[in-house]
């Protein structure tokens, strides 16, 4: 009892011990993660105008986005296209609260009205739409589909958006006008004109040999135009590729499988555990069992036409005759032979009528379709005994039972339309058939009641059998392109990167300026991996790395790190020299002009005096000189019969003279010319107010911290 009281006598002093220790325990782990102190929650993805897009928000609509992409775009252009349009959304927002603008619910159920007034799921039976269906399905989306009724949600705030930025825009456009005194400008810019004499000496006329331009040079352009060169942070590597790519001896191993496969062979059996005769592919009765079990590429049992076949080989394959076979040939990344399994007379193109009943699963089938497949299946056998006795109700039937919107404005009608463009089972039945065959024939999209039209040149076709393999490195091959990545990969630990891969005759590949969101590897294509890397904290120059890609290997090297802020003198030099060497030349060519007539310019310079006629500022181009803006000023700021200084321009230096000046004629008003400098205005307003909005927008981007990249 006496230790029990002197715990409780000093309880306090532990306590303030625990916290102690506790406290330090925090501030040691905040000073070791220094970015939980200095930088936004890993997240936090982004932060515009003071508004945070959070990691997880930002993820499910790059992943709604991609869903809806599909494969057509990669990862990295979806998280872009989500990011510009998070950071518009962001940007416009800011000016909507400003002004006070909002969609209510009255409006968005109009925006809902005009944007779904063809949705064959909310038109009621006069083909109106009914808002109680669209209530009904929003009611079950969310009842039955958390997904769907969250994609919804999004589709909802989607039109929401883009009618504020309409309305943003239309409030903006409300208060462009053309004034007439602009209008009177836009006159007098377009009708004032002047002729002239000029004498054009080009800086071609100076070689760039000549012309010497130093790192300081660079330097100071550079930052006489900061803006102009003001760039990102990135990377420059360099990197040597290991593909596995199949050999010539792979290449003539595999054409000699394929060739073995044509003759009869003996085998042995292992349930009979003895030899056993194998029937090759030119003596088998069933081919298509034989290229399913042999082949990389299953059988297809359609008939081709000539057009069809591979152009290269198509001469020699369509001339066989049945049961002959040709090959091995190269197509597309195979080896192949082909074996002729059967010939047809079949018509070219056909012309057909249908009625297509769908079914609760089937492919298309759309929210209201109920019925099951034997209902359909039922419903068109119904149909077709009513047509066999009575085609004419054919067009009433299309228009009552057709699902096939494409096909039910001309009375389920598909004019004239080649072989093979239908689905396989529709297919067979058009041109397998004969004019006026009418039949029902099950697709992935329902049950078609179809009738036969119309047939047209009846021409060759042939069924093939192809036994193909994929060309593709053999083990021993891939083996050795491991080996020799991992040889060349100890080798730069211990020597120079280029030095070495020159020794075993490697191609080295530099790739400069990459940013930090950059996916794409010149040479290697869509490599996130080796982006990310280059930027890692702790990567240093001459750094590298081994990276698995599609095929084979990259092994990259780290060569140069670069902040963002001014482009660096090496990397500006190509892009500044043309401005740099303009302006020297133009200095030495002042130097050594000493004339002050036209005539004595040309007769100095070797060269003659030209002319110029109805020049006006609007399209500042001078004839047979080119666009030359400065030098069709200083003209307008000439009296007749006067002449310039020399003048610097954008492909020489010039010395003019103006003979003849043509006011514009004075309009009694100026109204037509007002309202063409408003629409000018208005083209141009949206994506330049946004553009001017998006600049001086407070936009801090932690995507590549929070690793969304």
């Amino acid at each position: 009892m006496a230790v029990l009281n002197k715990i409780r006598q000093r309880s306090l002093f532990l306590i303030l011990i625990i916290a102690l220790a506790l406290f330090s325990f925090v501030l040691a782990d905040l000073f070791k993660n220094s970015d939980a102190l200095t930088s936004k929650s890993q997240n936090i993805v982004a932060t515009i105008n003071g508004k945070d897009i959070t990691r997880e928000d930002f993820l499910q609509k790059v992943e709604a986005a991609q869903r809806q992409a599909g494969p057509s775009a990669t990862s990295t252009q979806v998280m872009n296209r989500v990011w510009e349009q998070e950071v518009r959304n962001a940007v416009m927002e800011t000016q909507y609260e400003a002004l006070g603008i909002s969609v209510e619910q009255d409006q968005m159920r109009d925006l809902l009205k005009t944007a779904l007034a063809t949705s064959p799921e909310f038109l009621n039976e006069a083909g109106l739409f009914d808002e109680n269906k669209l209530n009904e399905y929003i009611a079950n989306l969310k009842e039955t589909s958390p997904a769907g009724f969250e994609s919804w949600v999004n589709y909802e705030k989607q039109i929401a958006n883009n009618a504020l930025q309409q309305n943003y825009f239309n409030l903006v456009k409300a208060g462009l006008t053309g004034t007439l005194a602009e209008g009177e400008l836009e006159h007098k810019l377009e009708s004032n004109k002047v002729d002239i004499k000029f004498v054009q000496v080009p800086y071609s006329s100076i070689p760039d040999s000549i012309i010497k331009v130093s790192k300081s040079d660079v330097s100071n352009y550079i930052n006489k135009n900061k803006k102009k060169y003001k760039v990102e942070a990135s990377r420059d590597i360099r990197f040597v590729e290991f593909k596995e790519e199949p050999t010539v001896e792979d290449e003539n191993a595999i054409k000699a499988e394929l060739t073995k496969l044509l003759n009869d062979s003996v085998e042995y059996n292992e349930v009979i555990k003895g030899n056993d005769s194998v029937t090759g592919f030119l003596n088998t009765n069933n081919n298509e069992a034989f290229v399913n079990s042999n082949s990389d590429i299953k059988f297809d049992n359609r008939f081709v036409f000539k057009s069809s076949l591979p152009a290269a080989v198509a001469d020699s394959i369509y001339n066989l005759n049945e049961g002959e076979v040709f090959g091995p040939y190269k197509d597309n990344g195979y080896f192949k032979i082909t074996k002729v399994v059967a010939v047809k007379q079949i018509p070219d193109s056909a012309k057909v009528r249908h009625i297509l009943i769908p079914y609760l699963g089937a492919r298309s089938a759309t929210p209201e379709v109920t019925q099951t497949e034997a209902e359909a299946k039922a419903t068109a056998d119904s149909l077709l005994s009513v047509l066999k006795s009575n085609r004419s109700k054919f067009p009433e039937f299309v228009a009552e039972f057709s699902s096939d919107q494409g096909s039910v404005e001309n009375e389920g009608r598909y004019d004239w339309h080649p072989y093979n463009t239908m689905v396989p089972e529709f297919n067979d039945f058009e041109f397998g058939g004969k004019v006026g065959d009418l039949g029902v024939v099950k697709t992935i999209f329902g049950f078609h009641i179809i009738e036969i039209e119309g047939q047209k040149d009846k021409k060759k076709a042939v069924q093939l059998g192809t036994l193909a393999r994929e060309i593709e490195p053999s083990e021993a091959t891939i083996d050795k392109i491991f080996r020799d990545a991992s040889s060349f990969e100890v080798a730069i630990d211990e020597g120079d990167f280029e030095a070495v891969a020159k020794e075993k005759n490697y191609t080295v590949r530099p790739v400069n300026g990459i940013k930090v969101l950059d996916e794409n590897i010149p040479g290697v294509g869509n490599q996130r991996q080796i982006v990310r890397w280059s930027f890692e904290e702790g990567v240093e120059e001459g750094d590298t790395k081994r990276f698995n890609i599609p095929n084979g290997y990259v092994i990259a090297q780290l060569v140069a790190k670069h902040k963002e802020g001014l482009m660096a003198v090496e990397d500006a030099t190509a892009s500044v020299m043309p401005a740099i060497r303009k302006e020297k030349k133009a200095a030495l060519i002042r130097e050594r002009v000493s004339a002050k007539t036209l005539e004595d310019l040309a007769k100095a310079e070797n060269t003659s005096v030209r002319t110029a006629s109805a020049i006006n500022m609007k399209t500042p181009t001078i004839s047979g000189a080119g666009r030359e803006p400065l030098v069709v000023g200083a003209a307008f700021g000439l009296n007749e019969g006067e002449t310039s200084n020399l003048i610097d321009g954008e492909n020489g230096v010039y010395m003019i003279q103006v003979t003849k000046t043509t006011p514009a004629v004075e309009l009694d008003n100026y109204q037509a010319a007002a309202n063409r400098v408003e629409q000018q205005k208005s083209a141009v307003v949206t994506s330049k107010l946004y553009n001017a909005l998006k600049e001086a927008a407070d936009i801090e981007d932690n995507r590549a911290k929070t690793q969304v990249q």
